[in-house]
């Protein structure tokens, strides 16, 4: 199976490169915009959707595969709290794994974290007292739940931003012997939620702790070329290899912030660190073509 997926992945980027074939290669699917928290720098809750239904799920599988998604990541919301009658995201995940080299979930860590996904991205934007201010009472709760999951491959997601940007060191260092890996991303400002923005001078000092960090040799999973390009967005990106998926199924190739913002140029504040990863992979920085693997695993 690895060298099949390595094999795809040369001959993805053999016809992107030179045959201006640009298809996309991971996809974001939103189950559900229900959740269990009320988070302060998200605006999904606030924007009620009917759930995917099974049935159109099933329908979108092969179609995915087709239009070149090798890695799925499946979202919220809380994606865990997805079903449709008897089916539940253990269905999806189950489904999904047939079609895809990678299938991964990001959940806020509320619920029991039992689910057959390759990678469990748990969100935790700080220590106790800061997470909960900004996500609501829920860290011990889901610092519990990653102790009692025996899941392989759990990765800690932070969203970075204005009031828990001074403890990013601390909170790497609390969760290092809890979890593979760390990622992050820079708090984006949707229409719906609080204005959490960093400063440019915030966000240059945080990344340069973290790089510090990452040669110190704590998790975080993130590379020093994506986390130096982040300091003041000097990176280009590649949005033609990312795809999203609504709750109705609807499916669009570009950027993460693309129908999802008013922003004229969301570009210029952009901290989708996987977005930057994926985008110098491409443009064959090592650094970044190892993080994928070991983050994602696919070759």
């Amino acid at each position: 199976m690895k060298f099949a997926q390595v094999m795809y992945l040369a001959r993805y980027y053999i016809m992107a490169r030179f045959m201006n074939d640009k298809k996309p290669i991971l996809a974001g699917m939103k189950l559900t915009h229900r959740c269990t928290l009320r988070c302060r720098q998200c605006p999904y809750w606030q924007r009620p959707v009917p759930d995917l239904g099974w049935d159109r799920f099933l329908e979108m599988l092969p179609r995915l595969r087709e239009a070149g998604i090798r890695i799925l990541i499946l979202e919220g919301g809380e994606p865990l709290l997805w079903k449709d009658g008897q089916r539940t995201v253990k269905d999806i995940v189950r489904e999904a794994r047939k079609y895809f080299f990678c299938v991964g979930v990001t959940t806020n860590g509320t619920l029991a974290l039992d689910v057959g996904a390759d990678i469990l991205w748990v969100s935790i934007d700080g220590l106790r007292e800061t997470h909960d201010r900004l996500r609501g009472e829920s860290f011990y709760r889901i610092i519990s739940n990653i102790r009692n999951s025996d899941h392989p491959k759990i990765f800690a997601n932070i969203t970075i931003n204005s009031i828990n940007h001074m403890e990013i060191p601390a909170l790497v260092k609390f969760l290092a012997p809890l979890v593979r890996g760390i990622t992050i991303q820079l708090f984006y400002p949707y229409p719906e939620s609080e204005d959490l923005l960093l400063t440019w001078e915030e966000r240059a000092n945080v990344l340069e702790q973290l790089i510090k960090l990452k040669r110190d040799g704590y998790p975080v999973s993130d590379s020093i070329p994506a986390l130096e390009k982040l300091k003041n967005n000097t990176w280009v990106c590649e949005p033609w290899m990312i795809a999203n998926v609504e709750p109705d199924g609807s499916f669009s190739q570009g950027c993460y912030l693309k129908n999802r913002t008013i922003d004229d140029n969301p570009c210029r504040l952009c901290g989708f660190a996987a977005h930057t990863e994926i985008s110098l992979a491409y443009q064959l920085h090592w650094s970044a073509i190892m993080a994928g693997k070991d983050i994602l695993g696919i070759f």
